[in-house]
């Protein structure tokens, strides 16, 4: 399974890729602040973060960009999804 590695049980590795998530989240988050601007807490750049990782998912490989799997391409590409996201959310409210 992936994440798992010898010895561990399937529960340590769930952990273990929550935590992974959360961390990509939050830099991810936290550099497309830095990028656009703006403030964010904790929770908000966790939030941007996460969700930027679901938009890059979805749009960057319709593009025909695809970014390597490791920990710092899931933060290069979480980060494009959440400067994607936080452009399109700032125009809308800003509308």
């Amino acid at each position: 399974m992936p994440g798992i590695k010898p010895g561990m049980t399937v529960e340590q590795g769930d952990i273990m890729g929550i935590i992974a998530w959360i961390v990509v989240g939050l830099v991810a988050g936290w550099l497309a602040n830095v990028i656009l601007g703006g403030r964010g807490g904790l929770l908000g750049n966790l939030a941007v973060g996460l969700v930027g990782a679901i938009v890059a998912g979805a749009i960057l490989p319709r593009l025909g960009i695809f970014i390597a799997p490791d920990f710092i391409g899931n933060i290069i590409s979480a980060t494009i999804g959440a400067v994607i996201f936080l452009f399109v959310w700032r125009a809308i409210r800003g509308a």
